[in-house]
């Protein structure tokens, strides 16, 4: 995917694909893992996260695809998906923005943190569109390249789910 932008098109059947998929691992999950699953979801954007969104924009500049993205999607929150993996609501990257700054990556454009997994690395994109992941959980720590773009990301995140199926 590397120099396409995200298509809000695309965002929206992954979220349909997604539902679904987590649906079908949610009706196994116990009998699979011997525990209930937690809290799984992928929010639709409403009227509150655009306003979000664009509280966002207004704060800082922002890649497109993070925009894009923010159009459709509020958050994501698969706790049992892999390690975890957490796509944090626009409100939510705007104060971590406030409190930390951007993420400054050599050679590359500073990236905004949108995204955690459950051992707390952080994953930022950057306004080349490239997303790239912490070393540690810290915003300090140095990050290494996770995918060519937000694209491969969810694609990434759809992989794990059906390896659990």
């Amino acid at each position: 995917m590397s120099g396409e932008r995200l298509a809000a098109d695309w965002m929206r059947d992954w979220c349909a694909r997604t539902d679904q998929e987590l649906a079908a691992l949610m009706t196994s999950f116990e009998a699979r893992y011997g525990f209930p699953p937690g809290t799984h979801a992928v929010v639709r954007a409403s009227d509150e996260s655009h306003r979000s969104t664009d509280a966002l924009v207004e704060l800082t500049p922002v890649p497109s695809d993070l925009t894009t993205m923010y159009w459709v999607l509020a958050e994501v929150s698969l706790p049992d998906v892999h390690t975890g993996t957490f796509v944090h609501p626009a409100a939510t990257v705007a104060r971590h923005f406030q409190e930390y700054g951007d993420i400054r990556i050599e050679g590359e454009e500073p990236g905004l943190v949108f995204a955690s997994d459950g051992g707390g690395h952080l994953f930022a994109l950057a306004g080349s569109g490239r997303v790239w992941r912490s070393a540690a959980a810290s915003w300090s720590a140095r990050f290494d390249l996770a995918a060519a773009g937000l694209q491969e990301f969810f694609e990434g995140l759809t992989r794990q789910i059906g390896d659990q199926l």
